[in-house]
């Protein structure tokens, strides 16, 4: 099969891609997806950050806040179980750009909620747009990087997230003291918005779901010519599988396959126990902050540092492509905890807790932000979507039992030191599930960005 100049008979696009560089339809489609997501970390967030403004003006105790702070929860899950599935009969583009006008619209909506019940249904529709749009965005990403630099571009795009969820705490902070908590959800409905009418007519369909689902030939050049205009002269072309399982089945039947089901159940493990400690603290940390005497503005910007360490998944990402993956993710989510019971030990000395809490979000969030790409190398091509959205869809029941988690801790009147040291053991949980999904590997993942 000869790829050069010229026409020829078939030609495989999986190598094209991956042998290729990073063209301009390559760079477009990672842009693209930064902004879903990281729009996506500014909606998911933009609830904790509103909280303490919020429970003053409608004068509700933090319990009653549990369900408002966990509705979107509900619905990411929901989102990302279904989004696999939805991907692969409509298209990655199609479930993207309605996701993100759900967003948009639930989330406006939501900025004229007249009291708890209805903030709490619209928080729940604006969860499952983001819940569709996440493992689609990583999804996408991933099948258009060269296989070479796979998780490192993953990662970066995968970034977008906590740097969205920082942006929401310093935007929160300069906004409401201006023009009221309704203003954050405005914006975080209008962006959405904006940024679905771009992707209609700029956002690519993936080109290995193209040639899977059967395209017209004309279409697939199309878009094979603006990566690769020698190759996209074939007369025709396919997408080669990997062998064994993958040829026979695909979907949640491959994830839950006896190859994959106990490095898939590590992997739910590893994410389930992440969220619970980015949302126990993303959602808390501002009430916790102003209740041991922090006014709101300086709780509000001392939690957006945390998510702002997600950026370390850049880094994460190229060691990952050059050493055992599962090991590294393993090792930041060790450091993590570590990182998570010192905030606890800052007390109120604002300039100690400002370094702890930048700190373990680096920790954090280079950890959470890299497990994506982790399921993105450890599934083929046939269970990807479904691998990495499912993995997503459970693992947002830890971002709920987290929130519930530090009510709980906090309705037993513990102290911060207490708090942040319970929240610190999920942490080591989900390193010794990676330590054990090492030794489930196929030979998929010991080269994340092979598949």
């Amino acid at each position: 099969m000869s790829q050069g100049t010229g026409r020829t008979d078939v030609v495989d696009v999986r190598p094209v891609i991956d042998a290729g560089g990073f063209s301009g339809l390559q760079r477009l489609t990672f842009a693209l997806c930064f902004c879903i997501v990281l729009l996506d970390g500014f909606d998911t967030a933009a609830i904790g950050y509103i909280a303490p403004s919020l429970t003053a003006e409608w004068g509700v105790g933090r319990a009653a806040m549990a369900p408002v702070l966990s509705a979107a929860l509900f619905g990411l899950a929901f989102g990302a179980l279904s989004a696999g599935p939805l991907a692969d009969r409509f298209g990655r583009k199609a479930v993207l750009v309605a996701a993100v006008f759900e967003i948009g619209v639930a989330c406006l909506a939501s900025a004229f909620s007249g009291d708890l019940t209805q903030l709490v249904a619209l928080r729940f529709l604006t969860g499952l747009g983001l819940g569709a749009a996440m493992p689609n965005a990583v999804t996408l990403t991933s099948e258009y990087c060269p296989a070479p630099r796979r998780a490192l571009l993953t990662n970066m795009m995968f970034s977008g997230f906590p740097l969205g969820a920082a942006a929401g705490g310093f935007l929160a902070a300069w906004m409401i003291p201006l023009f009221g908590w309704r203003s954050v959800l405005v914006l975080g409905g209008v962006a959405p918005l904006l940024l679905a009418v771009l992707l209609v007519p700029a956002l690519p369909e993936s080109l290995r779901y193209l040639v899977a689902r059967g395209a017209p030939t004309a279409r697939i050049r199309a878009v094979l010519a603006r990566i690769a205009p020698d190759a996209a002269a074939a007369a025709g072309f396919r997408l080669g599988e990997e062998a064994g399982t993958a040829q026979a089945q695909g979907g949640l039947r491959l994830v839950l396959s006896r190859s994959y089901r106990l490095g898939s159940a590590m992997l739910w493990i590893a994410y389930f126990m992440g969220l619970v400690i980015f949302y126990a603290l993303i959602n808390w940390m501002p009430i916790l902050f102003r209740d041991a005497g922090l006014d709101p503005r300086t709780a509000a910007l001392i939690a957006a540092l945390f998510p702002l360490g997600g950026v370390g998944a850049i880094l994460l990402g190229a060691l990952m492509d050059r050493f055992e993956p599962n090991l590294m993710v393993a090792g930041a989510f060790a450091l993590t905890a570590l990182a998570v019971a010192a905030i606890g030990q800052a007390g109120d000395h604002v300039g100690l807790l400002m370094l702890a809490v930048f700190v373990a979000g680096t920790l954090m969030n280079t950890a959470q932000s890299s497990l994506p790409a982790l399921a993105a190398g450890f599934y083929p091509t046939p269970g990807r979507a479904t691998g990495v959205a499912w993995m997503l869809g459970l693992g947002r029941f830890g971002g709920i039992a987290g929130s519930f988690l530090v009510a709980e801790l906090a309705g037993r009147a513990l102290g911060l030191p207490a708090i942040f040291a319970v929240v610190a053991l999920p942490a080591l949980i989900a390193a010794a599930a990676l330590v054990v999904k090492r030794s489930a590997r196929t030979g998929i993942d010991a080269a994340p960005g092979v598949a």
